[in-house]
């Protein structure tokens, strides 16, 4: 009788097992809400629990989610009409409708701190048209606007949870999807359970995600060997040929839209602002030709097979090679000891400049920081490396407390998304301050106008001035998102975007 009560309880553990998910996430999320976040992982959670109006396939193409159909232009494409799914709610049970659709851009737009608002701030009126029709009226037709509303900018919250919250709703977010919040342990976990709400319940086929915060890469490997975890995003390359090896695991590999590169300080003296706040007093900041200098002594190649294994792709811009938007005639600078040197010199700093950079405190980033350290000091450069936790880093970049911060960006459909609120006057996500009127005038321009040559040929223009004189971002790499699962897992669909998509699938 003690054999069968354990081999039951044994049965019962392994079915509980199997109804919870088990994700390991690499670094814990910022805030939990769509207006204010801007955290790669942080979109990992969201893809699970707040749906967008619109989504995107493992080709890039964009289709509708809550939204019932792609946008209806007019006027030049200046007036937009959506018209929304019926039946959504949201995870509290209250109606996912025009109304709602209305109050989340107009947070989107206009609540203290959103990073969301350069992303869409073309959008001049919001207008209920019926519960089921959302009306916006631009200020000129705007290409990227589709894009936009694919990612946290189109993600509809609870106006009766925001309200109840205020500024505090990243702590028990509300939107529409198949999971809905249940708790967050700061460095540990966040939890999600099946929806009752949600409008196509037979997607979710897990009572509940776990997503761990394990930011070792080797503790994640061995969580995932031994089972106690199912689902490993970001592999190391060594580590995924490895996996493959071993014959237990599904290891999808698919080329990113993002880029990883060095953000660069110029004017953040305060926190982020719609202008310069200050001059720095420091050659990095102030001289072109140091930081000139700092991307000539990086071998990007070489930098791709040390860290790398040779599995990503050496770049110089922040438009990968797989968009159709890549510039296919674009060469990198190659490496140039000697020209680097020589700009050091000519800067008045021909015996050496030390700066410090500021790193994720996790593997593969202290090994990239590491190379790149180890190529800058023959140019002369002496590069103090800061390790940080992930958020943590992430605000004291916005308040202008890093010199330089060796960071990424997941990346989105259309260049836009990549390029605008970085590199323009008071861009959302411009955190150097680096402000030029020329450069913002090509990138509003690239907005404006629909044929993707044009566009192309715009985005060309002004990445010869901001990647290729101003360098506030030096860009380095464009990475492949690889991520491991055990085979009985069905029917997961890896997307260039590198956000883990759970919905739809289940143990076989």
């Amino acid at each position: 009788m003690a054999t069968l009560a354990v081999l039951m309880l044994s049965m019962a553990t392994a079915d509980a097992q199997k109804k919870t998910l088990v994700v390991a996430l690499n670094q814990d999320p910022d805030v939990l809400d769509p207006t204010l976040s801007r955290t790669y992982v942080g979109r990992i959670i969201y893809s699970h629990m707040c749906e967008k109006l619109y989504e995107i396939d493992e080709n890039l193409r964009i289709f509708p989610q809550l939204a019932a159909d792609l946008p209806a232009f007019t006027d030049g494409g200046k007036t937009v009409t959506i018209k929304l799914r019926p039946g959504v709610k949201f995870n509290d049970g209250t109606p996912m409708n025009a109304e709602a659709v209305r109050f989340s851009l107009d947070r989107h737009l206009h609540m203290k701190g959103s990073n969301r608002r350069s992303e869409i701030d073309l959008i001049n009126a919001i207008e209920v048209v019926d519960p089921l029709t959302i009306r916006l009226r631009l200020k000129a037709s705007f290409a990227p606007l589709v894009a936009a509303l694919a990612d946290r900018a189109g993600m509809p919250v609870s106006p009766t949870q925001a309200n109840k919250l205020g500024e505090k709703f990243g702590t028990a977010p509300v939107c529409v999807g198949p999971w809905s919040f249940v708790e967050r342990v700061p460095q540990d976990r966040i939890v999600l359970e099946k929806s009752t709400h949600y409008f196509d319940p037979g997607q979710a086929r897990f009572d509940r995600l776990l997503f761990r915060i394990i930011t070792d890469d080797n503790v994640r490997l061995a969580n995932l060997r031994s089972g106690d975890i199912d689902f490993m995003h970001l592999v190391a390359p060594t580590d995924a040929v490895n996996l493959k090896k071993e014959g237990r695991f599904e290891v999808s590999n698919v080329t990113g839209i993002g880029y990883s590169g060095i953000t660069i300080n110029l004017h953040n003296k305060t926190g982020k602002a719609p202008q310069p706040s200050g001059n720095l007093g420091t050659p990095l900041a102030n001289d072109p030709r140091v930081r000139e200098a700092l991307d000539l002594s990086i071998d990007r190649e070489a930098l791709n097979q040390v860290a790398w294994d040779g599995q990503y792709t050496p770049g110089c811009t922040p438009i990968a090679p797989v968009s159709p938007f890549a510039d296919k005639g674009r060469k990198c600078p190659a490496r140039d000891v000697a020209k680097a040197k020589k700009l050091l010199a000519d800067a008045g700093l021909a015996s050496g400049y030390g700066f410090e950079m500021t790193i994720v405190n996790d593997p593969q980033q202290r090994r990239v920081g590491e190379v790149i350290q180890g190529m800058a000091k023959e140019a002369g450069f002496n590069i103090s490396l800061r390790p940080a936790e992930f958020a943590s880093a992430l605000n004291e970049n916005d308040a202008g407390k890093h010199a330089a911060f060796l960071i990424g960006w997941s990346g989105r459909v259309d260049p836009d998304a990549n390029i605008h609120q970085f590199h323009t006057c008071g861009g959302s996500l411009n955190t150097t301050l680096a402000c030029d009127e020329g450069i913002d005038g090509l990138l509003n321009k690239a907005r404006e106008v629909t044929d993707q040559a044009q566009r192309a040929g715009l985005y060309r223009e002004a990445i010869d001035k901001f990647a290729g004189q101003r360098r506030n971002i030096i860009y380095l790499y464009h990475l492949n998102y690889i991520a491991a699962y055990p085979k009985n897992l069905k029917g997961y669909k890896a997307v260039p975007d590198g956000l883990i998509r759970i919905k739809g699938t289940s143990w076989n």
